[in-house]
Order: C-alpha cells, then sequence, then structure tokens
C-alpha cells in the first residue's frame, strides 16, 4: 500500500467518524472509522521511514591511486621561466 492509499484510509476514516449518523445494527461506525484513521496513520508513518531510508545515498568509494614521488628539478628551466 502506497502513501496514496495511506492518506486515502484516513480521508475514509475521518468521513465515517466526523461527517455520517448512520446508524447501522451491530456496527459502531465512529470506531470503524478511528480504526481506519489509526491504520492510515501507521502506513504513512512506515511508508515515510521507507521512502527516508531509499533516499539515503552512500558514496561510491573511489580507489586512491598512489603515484610514486618525482623529484622534481628546481634549476630554473623546469618551471617553464627559462623556456
Amino acid at each position: 500500500m502506497g502513501l496514496g492509499g495511506c492518506i486515502i484510509l484516513i480521508a475514509v476514516g475521518a468521513i465515517l467518524t466526523f461527517a455520517t449518523d448512520w446508524d447501522m445494527q451491530g456496527v459502531n461506525l465512529d470506531l470503524v472509522g478511528i480504526i481506519l484513521m489509526i491504520v492510515g496513520l501507521i502506513g504513512v508513518s512506515t511508508f515515510s521511514s521507507i521512502a527516508r531510508r531509499r533516499r539515503v545515498v552512500v558514496p561510491p568509494t573511489t580507489p586512491v591511486v598512489d603515484d610514486p614521488a618525482v623529484p622534481h628539478r628546481r634549476d630554473g628551466y623546469s618551471d617553464g621561466y627559462g623556456v
């Protein structure tokens, strides 16, 4: 069940709890609405925690290339000034 399904559960539960005044024999619609809202809230929190874990980007590990030390000559010509 995705985020949309959870939001629909919350909306249907709120409608059953707050916007209806139906009386059904043996069924308490207020309680059913509250249960649907709670299930929807649990679904939203579960979905958001899973989505947060998916967004964590681990940077790729790049191999470190260690060049051997090359001695640099400082004679005035290798710096580009004597050319």
